[in-house]
């Protein structure tokens, strides 16, 4: 960000302006600039990256396959950008955004009861939760994107502090009652959270059952359980409810899992007294599972 210039930045809206709206005329409308200034910050950046970002033909205006690698970082300089503006916005010595992410899905639902704890027990705390699951949580943090995440992988990045919490314990059930080793598994729902949670599944699952569907985000995959049906390992918090109303069954004989749960954030952070309150504000939540 610190090697952006106010023209890249508009560049890089005007990017994205054509990636979502499929044109440079929709674009230029939506930016309230000329059609001609938006081929000219377009040219701009393709010069700068080497690369053409955009496919013309018939069919209209498409993202070209170097287009489509760029646009995650496009979006990600453009929050940043929206961060920095709002905090400097709120004038000298107010507190900022503090900005959290979660490296798995199955914490999403953690974060979200950690900023109405954050409301209810310690006063309103302003704060942008990050839902990108294919960013790097411990590149973020590092380069400043994010305040905090929770993250499985302990990073490897200098600089970041990683507090332990305690470990996401994950059941394995089923939408009928059945026994590990004695009943046929119906289809299995992976998650495919990280490497460990594949070698733990591929250990419990037998051999002739593993025709699987992939579902990378923990509450789809529940909700595809709950409606076709089948067998997957979910966190105990998510599966708790239907477990104790009959529409989901632990399946006997099946170990549980466990994956580790970690805070990070960078040591010189000048939010560090808010981080503080929200790891503090994290383990009293573990606890009370």
């Amino acid at each position: 960000m610190k090697n952006l210039s106010l023209m890249q930045i508009a560049a890089l809206e005007t990017f994205l302006a054509i990636a979502e709206t499929g044109s440079f005329h929709a674009a230029a409308r939506a930016l309230n600039v000329t059609q001609t200034a938006v081929s000219a910050r377009i040219k701009a950046l393709e010069t700068a990256l080497g690369v053409a970002l955009f496919e013309r033909g018939p069919a209209g205006t498409r993202l070209s396959l170097a287009g489509q690698r760029f646009r995650p970082h496009a979006e990600q300089m453009s929050r940043t950008w929206s961060f920095v503006t709002a905090e400097m916005a709120a004038g000298p010595g107010a507190r900022g955004a503090l900005r959290l992410g979660a490296q798995l899905s199955l914490w999403d639902a953690l974060l979200v009861d950690m900023a109405v704890w954050l409301e209810q027990e310690q006063g309103v705390v302003p704060f942008t939760l990050n839902y990108d699951h294919a960013l790097d949580m411990g590149v973020a943090v590092a380069e400043r994107l994010l305040d905090l995440a929770l993250v499985h992988d302990r990073p490897t990045q200098p600089g970041i502090e990683v507090v332990d919490l305690p470990d996401e314990r994950l059941l394995l059930v089923s939408d009928r009652p059945l026994s590990l080793g004695q009943d046929e598994m119906p289809l299995f729902i992976n998650l495919e959270f990280c490497a460990e949670y594949d070698r733990l599944w591929q250990q419990v699952m037998p051999p002739g059952s593993r025709q699987h569907i992939v579902l990378g985000n923990a509450a789809m995959g529940l909700r595809y359980l709950l409606r076709r049906g089948g067998v997957g390992y979910f966190p105990d918090t998510m599966v708790n409810g239907p477990l104790r109303r009959g529409r989901l069954h632990a399946v006997r004989g099946a170990p549980e899992m466990h994956l580790a749960c970690r805070a990070i954030h960078l040591r010189d952070n000048p939010a560090l007294g808010q981080i503080e309150t929200v790891i503090a504000g994290l383990r009293k939540l573990r606890r009370g599972r």
